[in-house]
């Protein structure tokens, strides 16, 4: 090659090229010309903790070695450094327009990969010399998948770890015998980033100090270094399975309120028990309905056809993302892993606006996903946006419930002066109301509707279950699902003593009773106990617990049964009126010593 002056921008630093080219002997008699811009852009990166600033300044480094033992080649610095203005304007391109200047000025040939930069070079007349990103980068954190791995955890001094199983069945497995030096991470994450930005199904969806989010295909990965984290880490996530509609079996009155009046519909459950999974089923129901879909997540990895376009947060807000749908004006969007207020708020908007919406929320209970709504938006505004809540449980579905407003006495009050709007929560499929929502004073009150009478034949059951149970285990707790089945709640450590070698014990009292029994282990609440005040002033008693616990949401409970939940107020405190039957039993708990608050 006959080229006596060559300037490289930044990109070309970055990917390597003229220390190839050099290494190749495709580099003869030239004088490589480096701006002081392109020095700044790559230190200001590697400052912020960006890969590709430490990736530009080790290629440099290599060219000065690599120049030192040819004789035909030389290297030179140019430029002054960018003012403020021109820093802060370099994502519109203005370093570029100074590299290219400084090319120009120099007689040489620009050598870029960057699309844009050659264009505009071409355009003015100026020599460049493109080189196109290379497509087959080795992709070596593949290796660590097979069918069965959900994720991978790596990070610099310890032993590579992986998940592997299904929604709410995982497992954490070793997958190597060795630990991970530094330098074997710092090549993974510089080759995954690379093949990040060659791939054509791949994109950087964050990259800040320390952090950097890419989705390649099938796989989200999150890279932190420090100062973010104490070392270096790679996690990558992807889906174990896709599953259409029919693998979940929906009753066909589920189905058709899915397809005929579902249109705020919250998915919820606990992380990695399979709710993007099941979203990402519903909106392909949708699309072969011939609706239009889309989706709102940051990162994007939801496992979509191509046909749902999925949309990030424009400039970093939803909100400007939620302007946009409603011009492109969609059948149905999924939102992804709500979780902030802005997020519900904006979920609510689109909702309002006419748009089906299909929200993805962290929970550990179906109640726990209302609740969530309960203090971002107005209680009588919450059944129009939410009408359906569909609880994930070991990729299973295990409770819907659905919701709608009326006006009436709520349950345990008695004066007829005292109707407001509730919202009821039923149970889907028997159309049960197991919980009513309205306000009381400033509080907003969550009640567990309380069971209809037990026929006698039910009372016996329970009854000898319960005492007959409690010569092996402690405090079994009976409850009816439906005519000839019962659920049995127990420690599990002690459920194989009301099994039985080979299930001979539940066989003889199922046959004695006539009824199935399915037994499960006592759930412990992930709130803690706290401490409070109970007082009573004029017409209410008052829980105190303290303001700077206020618009928390409290669960209130006589020993084990739950009494009721509520948001604290402003003032850190709970008021329950003297005449509601509630009160009566949060004083006979408080008497009893059997009153405690969990948040």
């Amino acid at each position: 090659m006959n080229i006596k002056k060559i300037v490289p921008d930044t990109s070309c630093i970055i990917n390597g090229k003229l220390s190839q080219l050099i290494c190749d002997g495709k580099l003869k008699s030239v004088e490589i010309i480096i701006p002081e811009f392109v020095f700044n852009e790559l230190e200001n990166q590697a400052n912020h903790g960006r890969e590709t600033g430490d990736t530009g300044l080790a290629e440099i480094k290599e060219l000065r070695e690599l120049v030192e033992k040819k004789k035909n080649i030389t290297i030179r610095y140019k430029g002054r450094l960018p003012t403020m203005e021109e820093i802060n304007l370099a994502r519109s391109g203005r370093i570029d327009a100074l590299i290219r200047k400084i090319a120009e000025e120099e007689k040489a040939i620009l050598y870029t990969s960057d699309k844009v930069q050659f264009l505009v070079a071409e355009a003015k007349g100026i020599e460049c010399q493109y080189f196109q990103p290379e497509h087959e980068i080795k992709f070596s954190l593949e290796k660590y998948f097979d069918e069965e791995t959900m994720s991978i955890h790596l990070k610099t001094d310890c032993i590579p770890v992986a998940k592997k199983g299904k929604p709410g069945k995982m497992n954490l497995t070793k997958i190597s015998k060795s630990e991970l030096d530094k330098e074997y991470i710092e090549a993974l994450i510089k080759e995954t980033i690379e093949k990040a930005k060659s791939s054509d199904h791949g994109h950087i969806e964050m990259n800040k100090r320390g952090v950097t989010v890419l989705q390649i295909e099938d796989l989200r990965i999150v890279i932190t270094k420090p100062p973010f984290s104490d070392a270096s880490e790679i996690t990558a996530v992807r889906p174990v399975k896709r599953f259409d509609l029919n693998y979940y079996q929906l009753s066909e009155k589920l189905m058709s309120r899915l397809d005929k009046t579902a249109e705020g519909i919250l998915i919820a459950g606990s992380p990695g028990h399979g709710k993007s999974t099941f979203a990402q089923a519903l909106a392909e129901h949708y699309l072969k309905k011939k609706k239009i879909v889309k989706t709102m997540e940051q990162p994007r990895d939801l496992q979509v056809s191509k046909e749902i376009t999925q949309y990030s947060a424009l400039d970093n807000y939803f909100s400007n993302t939620a302007d946009l749908l409603l011009l492109v004006r969609p059948d149905y969007t999924v939102f992804d892993e709500l979780r902030k207020t802005k997020d519900f708020e904006v979920y609510a908007d689109l909702r309002l606006s006419g748009v089906g919406m299909i929200g993805v929320v962290h929970a550990s209970r179906a109640l726990d996903a209302i609740q969530r709504l309960i203090g971002r938006l107005e209680l009588g505004v919450i059944p129009q946006v939410v009408d359906t809540v569909i609880f994930i449980e070991n990729g299973e579905i295990k409770k819907v419930f659905k919701m709608s407003l009326t006006v009436k006495v709520p349950e345990g009050m008695t004066q007829a002066d005292l109707a407001r709007p509730v919202i009821l929560v039923k149970d889907f499929e028997t159309e049960k109301v197991e919980y009513e929502i309205y306000t009381f004073g400033e509080e907003t009150m969550v009640i567990p509707v309380s069971e209809t009478k037990k026929s006698g034949r039910d009372r016996f059951a329970i009854d000898y279950l319960e005492d007959y149970l409690s010569k092996y285990v402690r405090d079994p707790e009976v409850e009816f699902l439906s005519e000839n089945h019962v659920k049995v709640l127990a420690e599990e450590s002690e459920i194989p003593y009301i099994i039985g070698k080979g299930g001979a014990k539940i066989n003889r009292i199922e046959k004695k009773l006539g009824l199935r029994i399915s037994i499960e282990p006592k759930s412990n609440t992930l709130k803690k106990k706290k401490a409070y005040i109970l007082e009573e002033v004029g017409n209410s008693l008052v829980l105190i617990v303290g303001q700077e616990h206020s618009g928390k949401v409290a669960d209130v409970y006589n020993d084990k049964d739950f009494l009721f939940s509520a948001t604290i107020g402003k003032n850190g405190q709970i008021r329950i009126t003297k005449d509601f039957e509630l009160s009566r039993r949060v004083l006979g708990a408080y008497s009893a010593q059997r009153l405690n608050i969990y948040f």
